[in-house]
């Protein structure tokens, strides 16, 4: 699999494109800003975009999902529980005074255990509530992708509508912990890092 990794947006949201070389496709995950420079870089190969996948309905991470979807004709694939939250985007991006497009509905709707294709890449959902109401991280063969679920060397923030601090604990040492410790994490900001890394030096999953 090859990994693009892009910075988007006002609040240097991460985007990364996921695709599989031997056949072409690709999957995009939190197009959260910078919707031309995420479709150049699908250009670049070319790639056929066959997802856009979003970890949470959060603005930062959804911002460029409508242009990303209309030039790409990819069905755009979102946790339930978070899917109602899609609506609201421009609404959240006001309370930072920012303007940003509300993204389309979701095509389909994601649930813990399921499955998305790319290629002959299987990519796993996983249910990871705590930062919002119902956010998902995503296993792939290169790694774990758990939006704003887990840093290097912090959390997710539970002070926004849906968040709760116990829930997203739990979600972080049920799904994301008991992988091998070798296991890489993209998350949604900052830098890469990976399981056994944050099992023994992050702050909060010491308790």
């Amino acid at each position: 699999m090859i990994l693009e990794h892009l910075i988007v947006g006002p609040l240097q949201s991460n985007c990364f494109i996921i695709g599989d070389e031997q056949t072409g496709e690709a999957a995009v995950i939190d197009p959260g800003g910078d919707g031309a420079m995420i479709l150049e870089k699908l250009r670049e190969k070319p790639w056929k975009t066959v997802a856009v996948l979003i970890t949470h309905t959060h603005f930062d991470h959804t911002a460029a999902s409508d242009e990303v979807v209309k030039g790409t004709g990819a069905p755009l694939m979102v946790p339930r529980l978070d899917a109602p939250m899609l609506g609201q985007a421009a609404n959240q991006a006001r309370m930072y005074g920012l303007e940003v497009k509300d993204s389309p509905p979701p095509d389909r709707l994601l649930d813990d255990g399921d499955t998305v294709n790319v290629g002959k890449e299987v990519i796993t959902v996983l249910s990871t509530p705590g930062h919002s109401l119902g956010g998902a991280a995503y296993r792939t063969s290169i790694g774990i992708f758990p939006g704003d679920t887990l840093f290097a060397g912090s959390i997710g923030r539970t002070d926004l509508p849906g968040g709760d601090y116990e829930r997203l604990i739990h979600s972080i040492k049920e799904k994301i912990l008991s992988l091998p410790d070798d296991t890489p994490v993209y998350p949604g900001h900052g830098p890469a890092t990976t399981v056994g890394r944050e099992k023994q030096m992050n702050p909060f999953l010491q308790e």
